[in-house]
């Protein structure tokens, strides 16, 4: 019996030695690479960088573009996750719960998950070019462009520093509602018609039967995308380097952590600055998925 254990232990290590080692190369030894690489002055050239200690994250603390980049991505980590999901459970509840009986969905919602989802076979760097011509400042640009023809002086949404960030919150959840609406709809099929039936005759509303019944039953998947959102918030890097003027907008007024450590490892050649950025970036994610799981824990609903 414990040969036979042994013999099996044995099979499941072999099979599971290669990727895990592969894991451990790849991705756990570069990310310890880069906590000593932030500790120390490299340039990318010099084959024995100086160690510096805690000097790069000191002058972190000293750097107003860092802090405009950390109060850039604090307030996507906050707004880019409620708004998307906010619109996205609106048009799948409308999309499944919506039609005229109250428990299926509207003519069509198959078609209109398809158009819903389409932003998500685009690559990111389309998507910033797309919106880098429709938002033009000038007459050919799309929206920009009727106005001027009735008069209206052109809007600079990526040239104006008030403007520029919500313009970048408006396409990055324009990128992404379509793929919460599609999850929150397979999240909503496995629901038992029934109960939305039964809510339907104890007299239950549209906007009753969402709050008592949808959203506490959908609750794990809103969880989910709630800590996906978060970490595309602190991945936005191609949308702000390729949309924006400057690589950051007008006064730094759309830039964010991986812009900053792309500027400073491959513009400036500081890349044990970059690491120290990256450090506090990967701290910043790693705490945003603890926190959020922990206060969106709530008991498990079975149905």
């Amino acid at each position: 019996m414990t040969f036979n254990r042994y013999r099996r232990g044995l099979f499941i290590t072999s099979f599971l030695a290669a990727p895990v080692i592969l894991y451990l190369v790849y991705v756990i030894s570069p990310n310890v690479q880069a906590f000593y690489i932030a500790m120390t002055d490299w340039r990318g050239v010099s084959a024995t960088p100086a160690f510096i200690g805690l000097e790069n994250f000191e002058r972190l603390l000293g750097d107003n573009v860092f802090w405009k980049a950390v109060s850039h991505n604090a307030a996507l980590l906050v707004l880019l996750p409620v708004i998307t999901i906010v619109i996205a459970l609106f048009f799948a509840f409308l999309l499944n719960v919506g039609g005229r009986q109250g428990v299926s969905g509207i003519r069509g919602s198959t078609f209109y998950r398809v158009v819903f989802f389409f932003p998500q076979v685009l690559a990111v760097t389309i998507v910033a070019v797309l919106f880098q011509q429709v938002l033009r400042p000038d007459a050919s640009g799309m929206l920009n462009g009727p106005l001027m023809a009735l008069g209206i002086n052109p809007i600079g949404f990526l040239s104006d520093s008030g403007l520029a960030f919500w313009s970048v919150l408006g396409v990055l959840v324009w990128q992404a509602v379509g793929f919460y609406v599609v999850l929150f709809s397979a999240g909503l099929a496995s629901i038992p018609k029934e109960m939305f039936e039964a809510a339907q005759i104890d007299g239950a509303g549209r906007v009753s039967m969402f709050f008592r019944v949808t959203l506490p039953l959908l609750w794990d998947t809103v969880q989910v995308a709630w800590v996906y959102l978060g970490i595309l918030a602190m991945d936005v890097f191609a949308i702000v380097w390729v949309m924006t003027v400057q690589q950051g907008g007008p006064d730094w007024s759309t830039t964010v952590m991986a812009a900053e450590i792309y500027r400073n490892a491959f513009g400036y050649f500081r890349f044990g600055y970059a690491s120290a950025l990256g450090v506090v970036m990967f701290l910043f994610t790693v705490g945003f998925a603890i926190l959020s799981l922990r206060l969106s824990r709530r008991e498990r609903i079975e149905y």
